[in-house]
């Protein structure tokens, strides 16, 4: 088994918002596709919608539910009299399915399946006992349920009399469900509806007053310093998808998911930048703009801080004519492309964000390229000019890892001689079993490990290797069932605490890494050995 490097560890305010930050998205992130179904059927049948249907998208004067409504509904309809209100796929799946997802991932990452369930139902009591959908109810619930079970389990590990383990697990987790969802529902939906109704009033608020743009003073930084999933998915995601649920849409989800600023920044380097920033910037544009990968753009910001200037410019001018114009989506766009953006726009919406993503690149473009150009002499006769290798050390130190997009940038301007000096910093696969499954793991399981086993799974297909299966999965749901784990070193050590068994494969980055010739190689090996 390869042995990962230590685990860069750090300590401070900062780095505790990134940890609460990554679990909250470890629990929205997985779950972004049903927050995407529920999105294109609300645009799509709600009475604002593009093919407003009362039976999907429910709306009318009376109460109907179920097939036997709709039937009812399609009867009275072709009479001729007034179309009933029926429950439609809108309203349940905002007010329960999505929740409860929610619910479930969180308990899952806390305590596996049965936390799941645990959580799930304590959940329940927290989405009865309010009037608004409980996103943030279940992100507390969730892992809580799942937390007081598994300390539960605890009290009586190995005490119970063989025969029964059955009977006081199912009880033991049966009574506790309940008694969190009495408790949810009475206690704690009445704190958390007051609590969203406190942020929400704020956010009216400064809507009322023209301030809501001054909110990118905050964001646009916090993005550099990878605390945006904090703000993003703890606080603009369901107070957002409760703000869809009144008015069909919101304005939140364009706050941190706007383009327009990275690829203003992009383009300013692409024209005014030195050396390996300006060679490299508008693929990164490119990547940014339609892929929806923002830390892209991070290592040009920190390289010359004061473009952060240019990114708070572009999200308030951004923010001020989405306010102006009065637009919102329907649902989060997960990544921030614009194409996930103009998907999940409100019909009224399309003008307004158009003009808020190109005024806003406009903005930090110009700002960006004033600050370039000002420095441009200096910059010129510097041996490093352009260098962006310490900008994306000091960009993947904020993140708490190394990230496989920003590898595409190091890899244009690492000497060939450093790339093998990488490789030789891990050990080589040393076991001797077949590799039939091999799974790329990350935090979230979704846009790195994604990009890496794509990378993987065309170098096996080009070797003609076949029977061997290459996936991509977040770091808590590994099962210790598969053969061959490949992470970024930071994370092997969790890894390695799942999948015991299996042996690992840490990398600096998943776009490309040496380390996947070596497994190739092996695969061949393999092949031939069979």
């Amino acid at each position: 088994m390869t042995t990962a490097s230590e685990t860069k560890t750090g300590g401070g305010a900062r780095v505790r918002v990134q940890r609460f930050g990554t679990f909250l998205s470890g629990m929205v992130m997985p779950n972004i596709p049903a927050f995407i179904a529920w999105g294109l059927i609300t645009s799509l049948f709600i009475a604002t919608g593009w093919l407003p249907n009362g039976i999907l998208g429910g709306f009318g004067n009376a109460n109907l539910i179920g097939w036997q409504g709709a039937a009812t509904a399609l009867a009275q309809a072709e009479d001729g009299t007034t179309f009933p209100q029926y429950i439609g796929l809108v309203g349940p799946m905002i007010t329960y399915l999505l929740p409860l997802l929610i619910a479930s991932t969180g308990g899952r990452m806390v305590y596996g399946a049965r936390g799941a369930v645990v959580g799930t139902v304590a959940t329940m009591g927290v989405i009865v006992g309010a009037s608004i959908p409980m996103f943030i109810g279940a992100m507390i619930m969730g892992p809580l349920g799942a937390y007081l079970i598994k300390q539960v389990d605890r009290i009586w590990a190995g005490k119970i009399k063989a025969g029964f383990e059955m009977l006081v697990d199912n009880f033991s987790a049966g009574i506790l469900g309940g008694a969190l969802a009495i408790a949810g529902f009475f206690g704690i939906a009445p704190l958390i509806q007051g609590l969203t109704a406190i942020l929400q009033g704020a956010i009216s608020w400064l809507v009322s007053l023209g301030l809501l743009p001054l909110v990118s003073i905050f964001v646009e930084p916090a993005k550099i310093l990878f605390l945006n999933n904090a703000i993003n998915h703890g606080v603009f995601t369901p107070l957002g998808a409760s703000q869809v649920a009144e008015s069909g849409k919101s304005i939140l989800f364009l706050i941190e998911a706007n383009p327009g600023p990275g690829v203003g920044i992009l383009i300013a380097f692409s024209i005014f930048g030195v050396g390996l920033a300006k060679a490299s910037a508008p693929g990164a544009a490119i990547i940014q703009f339609f892929g929806g990968i923002h830390e892209i753009y991070f290592p040009y910001v920190l390289s010359k801080p004061l473009t952060i200037l240019a990114a708070i410019a572009g999200g308030a001018t951004g923010v001020a004519v989405n306010v102006l114009f009065s637009t919102g989506l329907r649902a989060p766009a997960a990544p921030g492309s614009i194409i996930a953006v103009m998907i999940q726009a409100a019909p009224d919406s399309y003008i307004g964000i158009a003009l808020s993503v190109i005024l806003s690149a406009t903005v930090s473009f110009l700002i960006t390229a004033v600050i370039l150009r000002a420095s441009r002499k200096r910059d010129l006769e510097r041996e490093d000019a352009g260098d962006l290798s310490a900008a994306i050390a000091k960009t993947e130190a904020n993140k708490g890892k190394e990230s496989s997009v920003l590898g595409t940038l190091r890899a244009e301007g690492v000497p060939a001689g450093d790339a093998e000096a990488v490789a030789e910093e891990t050990s080589l696969l040393t076991d001797t079993r077949p590799i039939k499954n091999i799974v790329f793991a990350c935090d979230a399981g979704m846009g790195s490990s994604a990009m890496g086993a794509s990378v993987l799974r065309n170098k096996i297909k080009k070797a003609g290797i076949e029977g061997v299966t290459v996936v991509n999965k977040a770091i808590a749901n590994l099962d210790d069932d598969v053969d061959l784990v490949i992470t970024q070193r930071q994370l092997t050590a969790r890894a390695q605490e799942r999948t015991p068994s299996a042996e690992h494969v840490s990398v600096d980055n998943f776009m490309n890494s040496p380390r996947y010739d070596e497994v190739v190689e092996k695969l061949k090996e393999q092949g031939a050995a069979e």
